[in-house]
Order: structure tokens, then sequence, then C-alpha cells
């Protein structure tokens, strides 16, 4: 009769403690959640329009692809440029502007010459005067700088980070604009830079 009794109240223990965990795992506020969790990004798209032209091309990244698409710059022109977030066929987009202060975005050239300057509207400036770099424009000087070597923009969009600078810093042979301490990596974006 003991062994019943200690069995069932074991069981009942084991019980309500997954119940409470589950319940407790259920409950979890929308502050702790990412409100673009990386696996709902599918695709990282730049809208690049020549000034000189005012003509757009889009270049898709797919997320986890093996192959990068191929940025066609030439030097001198001045390009206006827009990224853009999808999630399939849906633009997440505005969810980086409604939660403008938890993003931001690194552009790193290792192997350009590229000035870049951040020109973003309200919808996508920070509480802390940073914009998060949704646009910006880009002025080539030298698109690649070194032909035995691959010229990229690696593209980081950065979640929750504890400090953001729109700073420009030397980056290998390039530069990198932008800095940030803590935070993770919602979604990262490799294009090869062509001429």
């Amino acid at each position: 009769m003991k062994n019943i009794f200690k069995n069932t109240t074991l069981i009942l223990g084991l019980l309500f403690l997954a119940v409470s965990l589950s319940l407790t795992s259920c409950n979890r506020s929308d502050d702790e959640a990412d409100d673009l969790p990386q696996e709902e990004l599918s695709d990282v798209l730049l809208k690049v329009t020549d000034e000189a032209t005012g003509v757009p091309v889009v270049y898709d990244y797919q997320v986890n692809s093996t192959t990068n698409p191929n940025v066609k710059l030439i030097n001198g022109h001045t390009y206006n440029v827009e990224v853009i977030f999808k999630n399939g066929d849906e633009d997440a987009t505005q969810e980086i502007k409604e939660a403008k202060n938890e993003h931001f975005l690194v552009y790193n050239f290792p192997n350009s010459d590229i000035t870049l300057t951040r020109t973003d509207d309200e919808s996508s400036k920070r509480d802390d005067g940073n914009r998060v770099g949704l646009k910006t424009k880009w002025v080539v000087n030298t698109a690649v700088k070194n032909a035995s070597a691959p010229s990229q923009l690696v593209l980081t969009l950065f979640h929750e980070p504890v400090t953001v600078s729109e700073a420009s810093a030397v980056s290998g042979n390039g530069v990198i604009y932008g800095t940030h301490t803590g935070g993770e990596t919602d979604a990262q974006a490799n294009y090869n830079i062509i001429n």
C-alpha cells in the first residue's frame, strides 16, 4: 500500500511540474520574443538605383544560399540603395521599421572603396539618433580595389544591439560602415561586387 501511495504521489508531482512548465513557456511576454526571427527571413534584396540613369536593379540574396548575387557597380557613379527583407512573398521590412530601436544594419565592403551615407527617413531612424540603414547612398570610388581578391558586401542585420554607431572604420582592404556591441544576428547577406 505504501508503494502505491509513493508512486501516486510521484506521478502527481511530475504531472504538476509538467503542467507548470508548459504554462510558463506559453506565458512568454512579447518583449522577450524576437519580432523578426531569423528563421522567418527568406530573402534580402538590394534595390540599387544608379543616379545617372534612374533605373533600379534588384539583387536577391536568398538566405542560406550557396551562391551570392553579383552587384554591378561603375566607378565614379552614385547609387541610391534600399534594403528589403522578405519572408516568402511577404515584405518583412515594415516589421523592422516598427521595431527600429531594436535593429541596426552594418555594411562591410572588404575590397571596395565605396563611401556610404545612411539616408533613412524618420520611419527607420532610431530614438538614439542613429539610422537603421534601410536606405543608403553609395559613392563608388573603386568597386574592385584588388582584382586578385573577392570584392563583396557583407550586410548584417543586428537585433537588440546594446550600442550602435554610424561611424566607419577600415576593414581589410575596404571600409565597414556601422559598429555595434552586443545583440544577435537576425540576418546576414553576402553580395559579390563587380564592375
